[in-house]
């Protein structure tokens, strides 16, 4: 794996603070020296390597936004967003492990949880000692959350917990679960669950192209006990838990970016050096004509990602800012990518480059959280007032 540089041709490094700036060198060291040798192995393998969880602790990268008094780093927005970037320039499966311990994990139990869950769990998440996952998506509905399946019914002090969820995130590996089911009312409710209940099982998702590095899960509940301190108790309705998503799909936005400036940064050096016909790739018009196209979208991408972070720290960010954000910066991330690989050649399928590994991963991306149509429709009512979701 060569060097990175980066690519911010509008120098938006400028419009960072200091602290931005050292918490972003900081992160990139760390992704430079720890990560990025023992990413491709990790990928061909299908592992994660799961010793980062207390590395990246160590260094405030779980929850970074988290209160000082949970044991989190209280990074602002734009801090949490350059992580984000910084991670994905290595690997979108190491991303997105970060990014569920943080927004779909820490986030319910600091924003719904009561003070005794926050003291026990926030610190031992921050810190790496426990993973998290994020129990909503099932099997039939993932588009749909609103066709909620899984149960929870109350008995004497507990709650008992049955249903399927699918495509979680650390699943496998997780000390604990935030897991969403429907009550007798009909009302959405969360839960801090103990993955070593009794009736919780976690099987791993295998034979993956995408997102190697990340582990995936099933989520199966058979008769879960949970006791009634265990739900978090400000987490009544469907908009809580899609609340946290609004945080994933923020970091999500950023990581993308750095997909996109790895792809970019590897095939500029690649066509600088790679002769044909006596001269550079990068010197033929049909390459310059791609890389210039390439430049200008991650520009694009970084300026929205930019504001955006300004909005979410100022307050005034909407979750329909940031299905733009989403849909925007990991449509175009996928784009490059793919023309990134063709430019590498035969050389793009290996993985002693990192462009195809990035590819693959990014069709993950583009689902998760919210798929690129969703999103579409999400922009479509808010411009329209009309829903087309029925």
């Amino acid at each position: 794996m060569s060097k990175y540089t980066e690519f911010d041709f509008y120098d938006i490094t400028s419009m960072l603070s200091e602290e931005d700036v050292m918490v972003r060198s900081m992160v990139r060291k760390y992704c430079s020296d720890n990560l990025m040798p023992l990413v491709a192995e990790h990928w061909e393998a299908g592992t994660f390597p799961s010793h980062i969880a207390k590395e990246m602790g160590a260094l405030g990268l779980l929850g970074p936004g988290v209160a000082a008094e949970y044991g989190g780093a209280a990074m602002t927005a734009m801090q949490y967003g350059l992580i984000c970037q910084e991670i994905e320039r290595v690997d979108s499966g190491i991303r997105s492990f970060s990014s569920v311990q943080g927004s779909l994990v820490m986030y319910p139990i600091e924003t719904f949880g009561n003070e005794e869950q926050k003291n026990h769990y926030l610190p031992k998440l921050a810190s790496g000692e426990y993973i998290g996952c994020f129990g909503l998506t099932e099997p039939d509905f993932g588009s749909d959350p609103s066709g909620m399946r899984t149960k929870c019914v109350r008995d004497g002090d507990d709650w008992v917990l049955n249903g399927q969820k699918m495509w979680i995130t650390s699943g496998t590996i997780s000390d604990v679960a935030i897991v969403w089911g429907r009550d007798e009312e009909g009302m959405v409710q969360g839960f801090i669950v103990d993955c070593k209940t009794p009736g919780f099982s976690a099987p791993e998702q295998e034979h993956k192209w995408s997102l190697r590095c990340s582990v995936t899960s099933e989520l199966i509940l058979e008769d879960v006990r949970v006791p009634e301190a265990n739900r978090l108790p400000k987490a009544t309705g469907l908009k809580a838990a899609l609340s946290c998503l609004t945080q994933a799909r923020y970091g999500i936005s950023w990581g993308a970016v750095g997909a996109a400036q790895a792809c970019f940064d590897e095939v500029l050096r690649y066509t600088n050096k790679r002769i044909i016909h006596g001269r550079p790739l990068s010197a033929f018009q049909l390459t310059q004509d791609k890389l210039a196209e390439m430049g200008t979208e991650i520009t694009k991408m970084q300026l929205m990602v930019w504001r955006l972070a300004q909005m979410k720290d100022a307050g005034t960010m909407r979750p329909q800012h940031v299905s733009m954000a989403k849909r925007n910066n990991v449509a175009k991330a996928l784009e490059i990518a793919r023309v990134c690989r063709s430019l590498l050649g035969a050389n793009g399928i290996t993985l002693e480059y990192q462009t195809g590994r990035h590819m693959c991963n990014l069709e993950t991306v583009l689902t998760y959280e919210g798929t690129h149509e969703i999103h579409s429709l999400i922009l479509g009512e808010e411009f329209t007032g009309q829903s087309a979701y029925s």
